[in-house]
């Protein structure tokens, strides 16, 4: 009897362990499970585990309303469980145009709804108010140097407005003057950015002769070095360090890629962040797949590896991915004049067509018209942080200098 008593209480003593061992296992099971996307539920009157896939909706500004196949499901900046499938996402937040796209959930992945949300009735608000000729945006696109004509001689001459100051007041003292009409008429100048954004050079033109001048950026030059004579030189040295820029994007990609770009590509700029190239294709081919496997959880957009000659696209390096912009155009001759350039966030195209000023996702999604009204050739830039563009308008007054303007974004 005693010897049972004790063998009792023996099993006793390592089944408690082990129930509880088998329960922090059967726990961790499936607080992995479900951090992986699965859920348990019904399923034609079984209980099952089902697989689903995270999407996570992001917005700026955020708080906005995140609708799943036309219904309210929840804000931005959330995660939500969905089931393998296409899905119609929409972003909405009143006083911005909508965000929407399809968008492919798998299981396991987390797929990203990230909206740039762009105001119904954005903000114009001038930046200068003496006229505005000629305005040049430098390489690193935070500063717009550009002439002025009508004033005094000493207010007449050169300007750059530098985009990453912050005025107390107004943004009509957020430009410099560098150089005024005293010594030559950089009024009249043509100007052109240094590779590094510290020099300008201006040339005045005078009958059959022209004048060529090397300016610094950073504050007023009271004695401008002429450099006519020596122009070869300077444009040689320039060149050379464009080419060392260049150089060294192309250095850090794949050896395929390179392979790809030098064949196919004419780039027509890099994004900001260098990951993505907006360019004309030089010919019709298909581009190769270059990462392989393929990557999960990327942009589910339909991708466009057949390239025709002359079409836009986008290719995405980080995920290997290639979108088409536009379609060839047979009256366009040089892919360099493309209307298009980089939003400063490198997700967002801005492209300036028919009058009209649009912002769109690098993928071609979401295009969406931001400014309709009067604006001189395609002057058009982005402020650094993406709050707002400036343009170059008379607002449709031919009797007015033209000036700078903003329009707000947020």
């Amino acid at each position: 009897m005693l010897a049972c008593i004790i063998s009792v209480r023996m099993k006793k003593t390592w089944l408690i362990p082990l129930l509880s061992l088998t329960v922090l296992l059967i726990a961790t099971t499936i607080v992995i499970l479900y951090g992986r996307g699965y859920r348990f539920g019904f399923d034609k009157g079984k209980v099952g585990i089902s697989g689903t896939g995270l999407l996570v909706t992001t917005s700026v500004p955020d708080g906005a309303q995140v609708f799943i196949n036309g219904h309210l499901t929840t804000a931005t900046d959330n995660t939500i469980n969905l089931s393998p499938g296409t899905y119609d996402v929409k972003i909405f937040k009143e006083g911005y145009f909508s965000w929407q796209k399809k968008l492919v959930i798998k299981e396991e992945v987390v797929t990203k709804a990230d909206a740039l949300l762009l105001p119904t009735a954005p903000k114009l608000e001038s930046i200068t108010n003496n006229g505005v000729n000629n305005p040049t945006i430098d390489p690193t696109r935070t500063k717009i140097a550009y002439t002025t004509a009508s004033q005094a001689i000493k207010k007449n001459g050169i300007y750059v407005l530098d985009m990453t100051i912050k005025p107390i007041l107004t943004l009509q003292s957020a430009s410099t003057q560098i150089a005024d009409d005293t010594i030559a008429s950089f009024s009249k100048a043509m100007i052109a950015w240094s590779p590094d954004a510290k020099e300008l050079v201006a040339s005045i033109s005078a009958e059959a002769f022209t004048s060529t001048y090397l300016i610094q950026a950073g504050g007023f030059n009271s004695s401008p070095s002429d450099v006519t004579a020596t122009l070869m030189t300077v444009d040689a040295q320039w060149q050379k360090s464009k080419a060392e820029k260049e150089k060294a994007r192309f250095d850090g990609l794949k050896k395929d890629l390179k392979k790809v770009t030098s064949e196919n590509f004419d780039i027509i700029s890099w994004s900001l962040d260098e990951t993505k190239l907006l360019y004309k294709a030089s010919q019709s081919a298909e581009l190769p797949i270059i990462i392989k496997p393929r990557l999960i959880g990327v942009d589910s957009t339909f991708e466009q590896r057949n390239i025709e000659k002359g079409g836009i696209y986008v290719y995405d390096i980080k995920e290997d991915k290639n979108f088409e912009i536009m379609k060839p155009d047979p009256n366009e001759q040089n892919g360099k004049n493309i209307p298009l350039s980089w939003f400063p966030d490198s997700k967002h195209l801005i492209y300036t067509h028919d009058k009209k000023i649009d912002i769109m996702e690098y993928d071609g999604a979401n295009q969406t018209t931001v400014y309709a009204g009067p604006f001189i050739n395609s002057y058009v830039f982005p402020w650094p942080d993406g709050s707002k563009l400036v343009i170059l308008t008379n607002l449709g007054n031919e009797e007015i200098e033209p000036n700078l303007y903003t329009i707000s974004l947020k």
